[in-house]
Order: C-alpha cells, then sequence, then structure tokens
C-alpha cells in the first residue's frame, strides 16, 4: 500500500475521532444542512439565555462598546441574532431609533415569549421579534446593515448553513459583527482563528478584531467577500493543533491538506 494511501487511511480515522459522528447517519442532521459540512469541533449545549446580568454588563459599558465599535448609527437595520432575554436588543432600538428596525431572532420559544412582552411593555415600536431555524436564519434578503450574534455562534449546530444562508440578508457595505470568548467550543467559546476560517470558508472576509475586557471576550467583524460557494464545495475547518494536521501528508512528506488549517485574519 503507498504510503499516501495509508496517511489517507488514518486521516480519515482522525476526522471521524473529531467528529465523534462518524457513526452517526445523517439522518440526525436537518435534510437542509446536509449538503454542508459537519463543522470539525465541538458544538456547545444551549445556556441559559443571561450571559451576565445585564447591570454588570451596562458597568462595564457592553453593549455601548461593541455598537460603537460597530459604528451604529440612526437609522441602521440591525439583526439581533439569538437575541435572548433582549440584552442588545433593547439598546440597539435606541441607538437606530425611530426610524431604524431591529429584528430579534432567536430559536428558543419561551426565550421568544419573553423578550415579546419586554418589547410590548417598553413599547419598542421598532422592534420586530421572530423565531430562527437551526441552520437558518431565516432573514429577509438584502435588509440588514449589521447582523449581530453575541455570545451564541459556538451553539450553532449547523455553521456553515447557517452562515450560509445568513449572508444573502446583508446590505451593500453590511457587516457581521461576532462576540464571543476565546476558549473550547464545548465550554461557550470559540478559538478565534477557528472563527476566522468558518467565515471565510463561506464568502466573508475579516474586517476587525479586538480583543476587549469591557466586552468579556473578543470582537470580530466581517464582511461579504466573492461568491458563495457551493455548499458541496466548502471544505470545513480543523481546530487549532488538531492532531489530524499531522497525519495530512503526502508522499514527499509536505502537508496535503493545506487547504484546511485554519486560516488567520
Amino acid at each position: 500500500m503507498k504510503r499516501g494511501s495509508v496517511f489517507g487511511i488514518l486521516a480519515s480515522v482522525a476526522m471521524c475521532g473529531a467528529l465523534a459522528a462518524c457513526d452517526v447517519a445523517e439522518e440526525d442532521r436537518p435534510v437542509t444542512s446536509q449538503d454542508f459540512p459537519r463543522p470539525y469541533r465541538p458544538v456547545s449545549d444551549l445556556s441559559g439565555n443571561s450571559f451576565s446580568t445585564e447591570q454588570i454588563r451596562d458597568d462595564r459599558r457592553e453593549a455601548e462598546t461593541v455598537m460603537d465599535q460597530a459604528a451604529i448609527t440612526e437609522g441602521m437595520t440591525v439583526a439581533d441574532i439569538g437575541a435572548g432575554e433582549g440584552y442588545y436588543t433593547v439598546r440597539l432600538a435606541a441607538r437606530v431609533g425611530p426610524e431604524g428596525r431591529v429584528l430579534a431572532q432567536d430559536i428558543d420559544e419561551a426565550a421568544l415569549r419573553r423578550l415579546g412582552s419586554r418589547v410590548e411593555r417598553d413599547r419598542l415600536d421598532n422592534v420586530s421579534v421572530a423565531r430562527g431555524g437551526i441552520d437558518d436564519p431565516g432573514l429577509p434578503p438584502n435588509s440588514f446593515d449589521r447582523i449581530f450574534m453575541v455570545h451564541m455562534y459556538h451553539e450553532i449546530t449547523e455553521p456553515y448553513a447557517f452562515i450560509w444562508r445568513m449572508r444573502p440578508a446583508l446590505r451593500e457595505g453590511g457587516q457581521v459583527i461576532v462576540v464571543d470568548v476565546d476558549r473550547p467550543a464545548d465550554q461557550h467559546g470559540i478559538n478565534p482563528q477557528l472563527l476566522f476560517c468558518e467565515f471565510e470558508r463561506v464568502g466573508y472576509r475579516l474586517v476587525e478584531f479586538v480583543r476587549n475586557p469591557q466586552i468579556a471576550g473578543y470582537y470580530a467583524q466581517f464582511e461579504v467577500a466573492g461568491e458563495r460557494p457551493d455548499p458541496r464545495d466548502i471544505e470545513p475547518c480543523l481546530q487549532p493543533g488538531d492532531e489530524l494536521n499531522e497525519l495530512l501528508i503526502n508522499d514527499e512528506g509536505s502537508s496535503s491538506g493545506e487547504d484546511n488549517d485554519v486560516q488567520g485574519p
């Protein structure tokens, strides 16, 4: 057997270990996701909808810091994905003003009911509340100046399908804002290099990255770049330090899986 074939088999075994899902049929995934690759990383369990108390977050000026960084101004149309109890939703509504719009979206029906009650109680006439899907945010095309994904990206079970379908919702010049924590993906965070790679594979470009204690993590900003790839052509990213990188070598001893390495900005 050729050396390359041996390492190809080892790579397949390593991929199974990384996915922990090679013995699980594709039927465990939504039909609408099966043209997309699985993420080669764990996915965090859904956590509570309150990342921290709102007072603590305001004391460190989290929302103000993020909205300033994202250049949120009056009249913008913004989506808050994974809105939860609405910490960002209500603050975005105040920032964009009566001429702007905020769409608050989540997959948790109970959280959406509570958020809907809050929106009605506070008379936030510029806010709409909607339920999204696990592999599709269901956003209308060409509608948003900014899409916020705050402390929730690591919980998306089908990230490639999700952000692929999210892309057409951005207006020209629109951007996606991700706030998360640099820690393992099964511990309610995601390595920023892995985040960059997953967005890049679906046709986005990183335009800004900042680590900031005021937001209890990091801030990443993306924009559309190039054509949106065919779902079957998307190559999943590997976690930094994954042993699979050492297995993907060819007969000459050089890496044959370089295109799968995590891409930086």
